[in-house]
């Protein structure tokens, strides 16, 4: 009765190619991220039984499952609970102008300081618990299926950490590239980790950091 979820992250965005902080505002797919999300439906539509799409609001998340949805027929759920994290003052700036901007935030932030919330955003705490909530709701509705996420970088972060019990403020030492597959799998009360990272589908990766 588990749940097999494909947890797959946006292809790569002109804001991701800029190293500017996207957080709950969007921008479009680049050439790359267009073939990135095409590249993953290929792949999707061959290798397996997916019976649902869910994939954050954000333009740019409904932009990569699109070509998924049309190769499988089936419709995209749109799920606010998958967005990015809010980054509240820094969202729009390139990574040097926060920096530069607000250096005591900055260096709380690559911290990981968990209750940071950046004045107008959401605190680590805080977003982990959305995407916890949404995971459950979403693996508890479909019990024996086989479901496709598509989300965001800091999104993938937090399953990782949510299946292999990894801390908050423990810093990264996974990959979260774009337009990657990473598998998890939902037992009706918690989630583990099956595989991660898998670009195999597509030649080459865009692994800039999205925020």
């Amino acid at each position: 009765m588990d749940t097999l979820i494909i947890a797959v992250r946006h292809g790569q965005t002109d804001w991701n190619a800029e190293g500017r902080v996207q957080g709950h505002l969007n921008s479009s797919l680049t050439a790359s991220g267009r073939a990135q999300a095409v590249a993953v439906a290929r792949r999707l539509a061959d290798t397996h039984d997916i019976t649902a799409i869910y994939s954050s609001d954000l333009g740019r998340a409904l932009e990569t499952a699109r070509p998924t949805a049309e190769a499988l027929a089936l419709p995209v759920t749109p799920e606010e609970r998958l967005r990015e994290r809010r980054l509240g003052v820094f969202e729009g700036l390139t990574f040097v102008d926060a920096r530069a901007r607000f250096p005591d935030y900055f260096t709380r932030y690559r911290a990981r300081d968990p209750e940071l919330d950046l004045e107008t955003g959401e605190s680590l705490v805080t977003f982990r618990a959305r995407v916890a909530d949404a995971v459950s709701d979403i693996g508890s509705r479909h019990r024996a299926e086989t479901v496709l996420l598509v989300t965001h970088g800091g999104v993938l972060d937090l399953l990782y950490r949510i299946a292999t019990d990894m801390p908050l403020e423990q810093e990264r030492n996974f990959e979260v590239e774009n337009a990657s597959l990473n598998l998890l799998r939902w037992d009706g009360h918690r989630l583990h980790l099956e595989s991660w990272g898998d670009v195999s589908h597509h030649a080459s990766s865009q692994g800039a950091e999205e925020f």
